[in-house]
């Protein structure tokens, strides 16, 4: 199923099909360091369920370049867990326009009230990326994932959508 989107736009962003997970785990591998990488069971289960989205971008010649997913759909107080994005070019805007795909989807189709995600504190090219966007830090979760033989902290960003359509 197709999401929709602007002719303009250079992705496409299209619910994840099982055939593509094995791609999406070789796109994570290549990310590790920046998230905690899904099992295969755990993408599938993510494709199954009904309160998660699975969203694969690909570039308009059909090429998988990343994937999206969203956790709480079905939250009734309209907080939207954005999970993870991982986009395997880097430096050609992807992560700009998916992330504008993102807002739009969550706050004018959706209709959700805030959109927040957590991040690596070491993540500088990601973090660049949300604050370029709009989000705001809202805080850290201080060393709250072992990972790498050591604990790692996170900082928790967000978006309201009285902030995204301020911006609009």
């Amino acid at each position: 199923m197709l999401i929709e989107l602007n002719c303009d736009q250079i992705l496409e962003f299209k619910e994840t099909q099982a055939e593509n997970i094995e791609q999406i785990k070789a796109i994570e591998s290549e990310n590790a360091h920046f998230i905690c990488p899904y099992s295969m069971d755990e993408h599938m289960f993510v494709l199954k369920s009904e309160n998660e989205k699975h969203i694969s971008i690909f570039e308009k010649e059909e090429e998988l370049v990343g994937f999206i997913i969203l956790k709480n759909i079905k939250n009734r107080h309209k907080n939207l867990e954005f999970r993870r994005i991982v986009i395997s070019k880097k430096g050609l805007g992807y992560g700009h326009e998916s992330l504008r795909w993102l807002k739009k989807y969550c706050f004018e189709d959706l209709k959700f009230h805030r959109l927040w995600f957590d991040v690596f504190t070491d993540n500088e090219r990601g973090i660049h990326l949300y604050k370029s966007e709009g989000f705001y830090r809202e805080g850290i979760l201080s060393e709250s994932i072992w990972r790498d033989g050591k604990y790692r902290s996170l900082f928790l960003y967000s978006m309201l959508e009285s902030e995204y359509f301020s911006t609009r």
